[in-house]
Order: structure tokens, then sequence, then C-alpha cells
């Protein structure tokens, strides 16, 4: 992309204060918007970066855990909570899917908060970065667990952003539907927000000193003393938790050095076309960000001052059309940032090994029927874990998309879930009715070419097989 001279950010300023957007958004936008106009493309090249290779591991902090324990009253937690779900049909929060037993992902964030409380025997602030498109449906949900409540809101309030028009940099502008004009900025936005909302001051008041951030659709993500004490002891400002990539993850950012030697992230949006081997290389590049983070407060408050509230983090410029579900509408760029980029800004700040046991989100229905499963158990704690008779390493689920990729017709298909414990695969192909009490182990495939709905009949136990539907009797 070539610079655009006279790009004009007037018209932008214009309608964000329109909508009482405040002055420190709004500066944040205009840097991003005057990058994007420079002719940057927020690329990363490979050749810019250098690989990671070993990290601190969290199996070798168990001597902080008991110092952790002792500063649990300087820690609170909060949700990111802007998603739609929209990759699984959803037009809601995704936290208020059910993710298990018949509780949803805000429901069992909640009671392990209430767990974490009642074990440490004091407050652990819980709160929700919501954004435009969540916060009515959550506000109501989270009326139903009203001792979370303290003296902070349990929700924050993410900001909207214009999308920018490819031809002109402009507004776009789309009458049919006026709030498809505007898009999140991405999660890197949540230090801003916490300082325009006034929750970073009244952390520090209430001495709160620690925050621990994670995804809502990611319930593995949950308190850990042992880290919190080896951030206190070794006055960690910034820690990211991150994970061995594996080829399901080869498209999720990872973690490199710039040439200060100072920890980034680069995702895959920031990456030159030409470099997309090397980022999906997972011998190269072998850690991905799980998005668990934790942030030194008073730290942060600094790093803000000393920015005037602009961190100027690594821009993702991503493509889109005004209007997601018509190819034919405008072309737009909606700038964003990555929660996980400030790693670069914090000097001292450190990732963390850490296993598939913290990592466990939900971005696709398959995902969803794993979570489901036998495959996992939750404790008294409301905490998900590997169940113990498991003898095989992460299953790989396949589910026909054009039957199971929204959530309503997953549902549909998968009215109770089957055993997968002892199960490494499982692909689906055509529409298939999966009854009650139905065990799969080893790798199974099932497949419906006819045409109609097949049903798996409740009790079915199959292993190692592939089956046909319908069933031919001979």
């Amino acid at each position: 992309m070539s610079p655009i001279s006279g790009a004009d950010f007037a018209p932008f300023a214009e309608r964000m204060r329109a909508a009482g957007l405040a002055e420190v958004v709004i500066d944040n936008f205009e840097h991003y918007f005057r990058t994007l106009a420079s002719g940057s493309t927020g690329n990363i090249p490979e050749a810019s970066i250098t690989p990671v290779t070993d990290t601190p591991a969290l199996a070798d902090l168990e001597q902080y855990a008991a110092e952790g324990a002792r500063l649990v009253n300087r820690v609170a937690m909060l949700k990111l909570n802007g998603g739609l779900g929209t990759s699984m049909g959803l037009d809601r929060a995704k936290s208020l899917l059910v993710a298990r037993d018949g509780l949803s992902f805000l429901d069992i964030i909640a009671r392990q908060n209430q767990a974490l409380r009642a074990r440490y025997e004091c407050d652990v602030p819980l709160l929700f970065l919501n954004s435009f498109n969540t916060d009515d449906d959550t506000r109501a949900a989270l009326a139903r667990y009203p001792e979370l409540r303290g003296d902070l809101s349990l929700t924050v309030m993410q900001n909207k952003v214009p999308k920018v028009l490819k031809e002109g940099l402009a507004p776009a502008e789309w009458p049919a539907d006026p709030e498809l004009e505007w898009c999140p900025p991405g999660h890197g936005e949540v230090y801003v927000v916490l300082r325009t909302s006034g929750v970073l001051d009244a952390l520090l008041a209430s001495g709160r000193d620690y925050l621990f951030i994670s995804n809502a659709d990611n319930l593995g993500a949950t308190f850990e003393p042992a880290v919190l004490g080896y951030l206190a002891r070794h006055e960690v400002p910034f820690l990211m938790e991150v994970a061995r990539r594996t080829e399901a993850d080869k498209k999720g950012g990872h973690i490199a050095r710039n040439a200060d030697g100072r920890l980034l992230l680069r995702e895959v949006a920031q990456t030159p076309e030409a470099d997309l081997p090397a980022f999906q290389n997972i011998e190269r590049h072998c850690f991905f960000n799980t998005n668990n983070i934790w942030v030194h407060l008073p730290t942060l408050r600094a790093v803000l001052d000393e920015h005037s509230n602009i961190l100027k983090l690594p821009m993702i410029r991503n493509a889109k059309t005004v209007d997601p579900k018509d190819a034919a509408s405008p072309a737009v760029y909606q700038l964003e940032t990555a929660m996980g980029a400030a790693i670069e800004v914090f000097a001292g700040a450190q990732a963390l090994h850490v296993t598939r046991e913290r990592f466990m989100p939900v971005k696709l229905c398959s995902d969803l029927l794993a979570l489901r499963s036998d495959i996992f158990v939750m404790d008294e704690d409301y905490r998900l874990w590997p169940n113990t008779a498991r003898r095989h390493g992460a299953i790989a689920i396949e589910l026909d998309s054009r039957y199971y990729k929204r959530a309503d017709d997953f549902e549909a298909r998968f009215p109770a879930t089957p055993s997968l414990v002892d199960c490494s695969r499982l692909q689906v192909a055509g529409d298939v009715l999966f009854e009650p009490d139905v065990t799969l182990r080893g790798a199974v495939r099932v497949s419906n070419d006819g045409p109609g709905q097949q049903c798996l009949a409740r009790g079915t136990v199959l292993e190692d097989c592939s089956l046909s539907l319908p069933l031919v009797e001979e």
C-alpha cells in the first residue's frame, strides 16, 4: 500500500465525538489511522525477528505457590467478552452458550470465582470487558450472581471505532445498517479502556496490584498462585502464558524477539505472504500466545502516563467488507491491536510455558463437542481437567461444516454428547444425528452420503472404524 498524502482524519474525529467517544480513544485511533495512511501494512517480516526456543515453565514454579496464595487479595481477574461467536453462527455473546453440564461459559466463570473467594477467604474482583454487541446480554446474565458485585462494576465497556474505506481512506458509510460502519478495535484496547473507565485507578486504590486477563471462552484460564508468587518475587511487569504449537495452532500468533532482544507477538495478519511458511513452521516458532496475560497494574499506569495513554501497539490491518455477509459491499480496513502485543512495551516482560490444561478455547463447534465430552472432568471448584482415564493425546474432530458449523445446527444433531474419552479422532461427513449413549473409541469416521438425515442410534459403540449410513441389511 502506497502512502496516501493528505488523508483526512477530521471526518473520523467528528464521527467519533458525535458517538460520545473519549478524546483518548480518538487520539489512539488517529495514531493507527496515520500509520495506515503512511503506507504501513503493520507487517513484521521474518528477517526482523529471532525465534524463541525456550522459556520458564509453570511446572517449575511450585516453590512460588505459597507466596502467591498469600497475595490473592492483591489480584483481580478480567475476561475478554466482546466476541459474538460469529464463526459458530451466534448473534449474542459466546459466553452465554452452554459449555457443559447445562452451564454457560459465564456461569462456570462466575462459579470458579465464587470457589476462589471461598478457598482463600477474600474477594477477588471479576470483570468482563464487553463490546457494544455483548454488553446488554452479559449484564442480564450476571444479574443471577449478585454476590459477585462489589465496589467495582462487573462489566467494562470496550469502545468502537470507524471502519475505513479501502479506497480513499474515508469513514465507511452503510445506511442499510449504520452499526456496520463501526467495529471493535481489538482486545489490545483493554489497557486504554482500563484507564478511561477509571477501573485501573479503582483497582489500585483497592489494593489490587495485579490483573489476570484471559478470554471468556477459555475455561482453563483460572487463577494460579504459583504464577502470582513468581511475578511478585521477580518483579515481572507483564507475563504472557504461552504453549507449544501443534499443527492445529500454526495459524495462531507466536512470540519472537525483535532486534533489541525484547519479546514481541506476531499474528498471521502481520506476516508478509512470503513469510507465511516460516510463520507456520511450528519447529521454528514453537510457542504461541494463549492470551492469558498477567499485568502489574502500577507499572501499567506508569507506562500509560509515559506514553500519554497511547501505547502504539503494532497495528493489525484486517481487510473486510463493510457488511461481512455481503461480499459485494465496499472493501474496508478494520484497524485493530492485540492485547498480547503489549509484551514489547514492558521492559522485563516474560513468557511462561504452560500446558494445554490452561488453554481450552472454543472457536468452533468441534471444540465445543470436545469440551462437553468426558475427555474433561469438572471438579468441585468448577475447574476443568483432562480425564485421567484418557489414554490418547488431544483429540482431532472434523465436523461437516454444512451441518455442524452453526451452533443451532450442531445442537440439533448432538442432543447429547457421545463418550469420547477413548476416541483419538472423529470425522463426521454428511447429516448425522447422534442419539444419546453413543460411545466412540479410537479413530472413527461416520458418513452419510445419501439424501436426508441419518441417525446413529442410542447405545451405538464404534471403535476404529468407518461407518457409512444408512446401514444396508444383508
